[in-house]
């Protein structure tokens, strides 16, 4: 029997997407000796493609506090084109909303359609970026590679012993077997991967009241929405350049357009909305697509000249929870924790905070033992539990809220409320301990509640899937939602007169600078940075920057 490879090193990562490759670049540029495992090869596709401007303000972090350029580039659509026009990405100006409902074509009412937009930037050359993840996760794996850490694909792992002095993780590459032995070990696989299976963590999917599955691909020849269905007013950005939601009877279907015209789309469908499908719809993947397309006329004509670029793939269940993110000597990303839906976009995002947050306890380590504090780690479990509760409620009342429009654009709200919050906030007062932030909301007194309480009173109001509850009871939810974000909501939402078009607006903004605790000449200072006219991020060099370990209260202690 041929004698494993033995290796020992100090950090070991499980899954090369990006936030893995980025934690691993981290820690080699902090000095950490490094393994990053993959099971595949690069370039390689993923789901997981929309980023948001939280999701770009922790790029942007991470690339001021470890030297990263290229992060700083990618945070912004016009600095990707500019510097890494080679890596795939879609203009991302914002998120679209249309109702569709069976066999009818979408209603163009004017004013009066069932269609929201709300803008993420003001202008293009700011806007977020969809990620075509095979090239943005290679990209972070060659310079993963490039600062030193020991990269190896085509990994089988087989075993992982995590006891209180080292972590021993047993595989093969190739064929030949080797040995890690390692001072702490990171879960960045997929959902419920690796290290849950080794130390038996139970599920806690019961905890998830989310359940969609999902039937997607790549697409050649997507036609515009703005060439199916003609003159719709103007919004705050052309409809198609954003995340488009086709929200329908049975769930809804996202549609992301790269700069090169290729689109990404899948239906989310919820259980209900499968089993009102005559069973021969459901025999296969293309199948069911095509049974959803023809559904909706609408749809249909978008795809009617649509070519799949790969075989359309159907999951019968995406959602997956586990009852703990991290331990002594072991901690994972968010996707391997825990899943809810693409709904609006959070993953990028989230996954993106985590690598900030393990970046600074690893950076805090004493110096005598090399791998974060235990009550670090404990905060970080404690921090993803909260926060994988606040994205599934905030997506099962908006599903719970989808057989109206009305109810529908009101739960969104509480959504871009929290976020527009916390990026204003971030801008304006930016701060390393950012990272210890609670996301969407967590922490906050007056935005962590709602969610929880628009859920229960979705419920209320419909009473059973299906069912949409008088024009009363929808009108007094709605106004709710507005009285409950007001001490929130800085970017002018809840508002009908509107029209569901909202623009990054910064007039209103100036004017309720109160509920972001500035005076408005105070306010008035930082708008250049918010508009993009500010002067650009100093990337200094690891070495040329130093750290310095923030202090505890900063890393997350006081977090819950």
């Amino acid at each position: 029997m041929e004698r494993p490879e033995l290796k020992s090193c100090e950090v070991v990562i499980v899954g090369s997407g990006f936030a893995g490759s980025l934690l691993a670049r981290i820690l080699a540029v902090q000095g950490y000796d490094v393994v990053l495992l993959e099971r595949g090869t690069h370039p390689r596709f993923a789901i997981g493609e929309s980023s948001t401007p939280l999701a770009n303000l922790s790029l942007q972090r991470l690339a001021t506090r470890y030297g990263m350029a290229d992060c700083y580039n990618l945070a912004t659509h016009g600095r990707w084109l500019a510097h890494f026009p080679e890596i795939g990405r879609g203009l991302k100006r914002g998120f679209t909303y249309y109702r569709h409902h069976p066999d009818q074509p979408f209603a163009n009412r004017g004013f009066d359609s069932e269609r929201l937009l709300v803008a993420a930037s003001p202008h293009d050359s700011l806007s977020d970026s969809h990620w075509l993840r095979a090239d943005v996760d290679h990209h972070f794996v060659r310079q993963a590679i490039a600062v030193g850490v020991d990269y190896r694909d085509r990994v089988d792992l087989t075993s992982a012993d995590v006891a209180p002095d080292a972590v021993r993780v047993s595989g093969t590459r190739n064929g030949a077997p080797f040995e890690l032995r390692a001072n702490f070990l990171i879960d960045a696989s997929g959902p419920s991967g690796f290290l849950a299976r080794q130390l038996s963590i139970p599920s806690g999917l019961e905890k998830t009241e989310t359940r969609s599955a999902l039937v997607f691909s790549h697409f050649d020849g997507v036609r515009l929405m703005k060439d199916v269905v003609p003159g719709m007013p103007e919004g705050p950005y052309p409809d198609d350049w954003a995340a488009v939601h086709h929200v329908i009877d049975e769930g809804w279907m996202y549609s992301l357009r790269f700069d090169d015209g290729v689109t990404s789309a899948g239906f989310l469908l919820t259980p209900t909305g499968i089993a009102s499908l005559k069973s021969s719809a459901t025999s296969d993947a293309a199948t069911l697509w095509h049974a959803m397309i023809r559904r909706y006329p609408t749809l249909e004509t978008a795809f009617a000249e649509a070519t799949p670029l790969m075989p359309v793939s159907f999951l019968p269940a995406i959602q997956h929870r586990l009852t703990r993110a991290a331990g002594e000597r072991w901690a994972m990303m968010p996707h391997a924790y825990a899943f809810v839906d693409p709904l609006f976009s959070t993953g990028i995002a989230w996954g993106l905070r985590a690598v900030e947050r393990l970046a600074l306890a690893f950076e805090s380590a004493a110096p005598n033992r090399r791998v974060p504090d235990p009550d670090v780690l404990a905060h970080y479990d404690a921090a993803l539990a909260a926060e994988a509760d606040q994205i599934d409620r905030v997506v099962a009342g908006a599903y719970e809220a989808m057989a109206h429009f009305d109810l529908f654009v009101a739960q969104t709200m509480l959504y871009f409320a929290t976020v527009s919050f916390a990026e204003v906030s971030q801008r304006l007062a930016p701060k390393e301990s950012a990272a210890w932030n609670g996301f969407l909301g967590v922490g906050d007194p007056v935005l962590e509640p709602l969610p929880l309480e628009a859920l229960r009173r979705l419920r209320r109001i419909t009473q059973r899937r299906g069912e949409i509850g008088t024009s009363k009871e929808r009108r007094d939810f709605t106004e709710w939602i507005s009285q409950a974000i007001g001490p929130r909501n800085i970017a002018g939402l809840a508002e009908p007169a509107r029209r569901n078009l909202y623009s990054v607006d910064f007039d209103v903004l100036v004017e309720r600078h109160a509920l972001l605790g500035m005076s408005r000449d105070q306010l008035l200072e930082g708008l250049p940075a918010l508009r993009g006219m500010g002067p650009p991020a100093r990337i200094t060099s690891s070495r040329e920057r130093g750290f310095c370990p923030l202090p505890g209260e900063l890393l997350g202690r006081d977090l819950l």
